[in-house]
Formats: structure tokens, C-alpha cells, sequence
């Protein structure tokens, strides 16, 4: 569900697959789950990630896990930008049950060219379509 301009949040649905032994998420898949966030964000702004001329991998994670989610949690999965400049993206990421922080990361992802997975700037028709930065 699209917020506002400048944030963007996707519901997921915690399923057995994303637990550990204990009956909670895996800390591993709370970064998947912003994965998915970030994708859907950028769908949302018309782009699709297949078709871009450059690719984005993630440069930096800082995360702080709060409180766990469990099987069969609903959460919502926010993504807000923070900064674009040159060939990064830095976003902040937070997960929430029912409005309950669960979650959150400062994920910085860099852009590459497809053909030598250089960093190189962003396309100048994807920084067009992105919201102002929060900051």
C-alpha cells in the first residue's frame, strides 16, 4: 500500500518456513522481507527491476532487532528514502506488528551496470521518478 510519497509499506505474512526452532522469525529473514519491500516499492514507482540497465545490491546493513514476530503474524514492511546521491540508494527500513516496531535497518544499495557490475550512477529517468528523499 502506497502511504505517501515519500514512504511505502507492503504487508507480509509470516509463514512456518520463515521460523527458527524456537517459533520466531529468523533474524535473516526480517532482511528479506525489506528485500521484497524495496522491490514492490520500486514497481510501484513504474519500474521494474528485470528491465532496468543497471542492477542494485546491497552495500550496508545496520539493523536492530526489538522485539520477534511469530508465525502467522501479519507485519508491515516500511521503506522510506533517505538519500540518493550518485550511485546509492539509502533507505530506512521498519517492521511492524500492528504498529509495534519490531525491526529496522539502514540499507544502502549501490548501483552497478549489468555487463561489469561497476558502480555507476543512477539512470537519470529512475532518479526522475523517485520521491524527494526524507532527509
Amino acid at each position: 500500500m502506497q502511504e505517501d510519497a515519500k514512504s511505502f509499506a507492503v504487508q507480509v505474512r509470516v509463514y512456518y518456513e520463515d521460523t527458527d526452532a524456537g517459533g520466531i522469525v529468523y533474524y535473516v529473514n526480517y532482511l528479506k522481507f525489506m528485500e521484497r519491500a524495496r522491490t514492490e516499492w520500486l514497481r510501484s514507482l513504474g519500474w521494474e527491476q528485470s528491465l532496468l540497465p543497471v542492477l542494485f545490491v546491497v552495500r550496508k546493513v545496520e539493523t536492530e532487532y526489538l522485539r520477534p514476530a511469530q508465525l502467522d503474524d501479519l507485519l508491515q514492511v516500511e521503506v522510506t528514502l533517505e538519500a540518493s546521491r550518485g550511485a546509492k540508494l539509502i533507505f530506512l527500513q521498519q517492521i511492524k506488528r500492528a504498529g509495534e516496531l519490531l525491526c529496522q535497518a539502514r540499507v544502502e544499495v549501490a548501483c552497478v551496470d549489468r555487463s561489469h557490475l561497476r558502480p555507476c550512477r543512477l539512470p537519470a529517468s529512475l532518479l526522475a521518478t523517485l520521491p524527494k528523499p526524507a532527509n
